[in-house]
């Protein structure tokens, strides 16, 4: 019965870890968002006032971080089409299973 309530436990525990991490990563990409949003438009901004969009340098920052961005936001929300977050949860259980049965052998 203990063991029972110990495995609960810990899958409880271990979904709140993972849910937390999720959290956090969401708050990143969405603070990186930000800071894109005004940064570039700061940028824009003093692009504009400083050579009338005659050569608009502020793209190449634009650009350069947007593709940094494009790939946070690949790897927060898990766009991965070789290695997903479904692929690896599989594979942890995977090998938890394996463990469990390799370790309740020897007991």
């Amino acid at each position: 019965m203990k063991t029972i309530e110990n495995n609960s436990m810990e899958t409880r525990e271990s979904k709140y870890l993972r849910a937390k991490e999720r959290v956090e990563e969401l708050k990143k990409f969405y603070g990186n968002l930000t800071a894109y949003i005004f940064v570039i438009t700061l940028l824009a901004v003093i692009n504009y006032l400083t050579n009338d969009w005659r050569y608009m340098w502020f793209l190449w920052a634009a650009f350069g971080w947007g593709i940094g961005l494009f790939f946070h936001a690949f790897r927060t929300f898990g766009w991965n089409p070789f290695f997903s977050r479904d692929w690896e949860d599989r594979k942890i259980r995977e090998y938890m299973e394996e463990e469990e049965k390799t370790n309740s052998r020897w007991e």
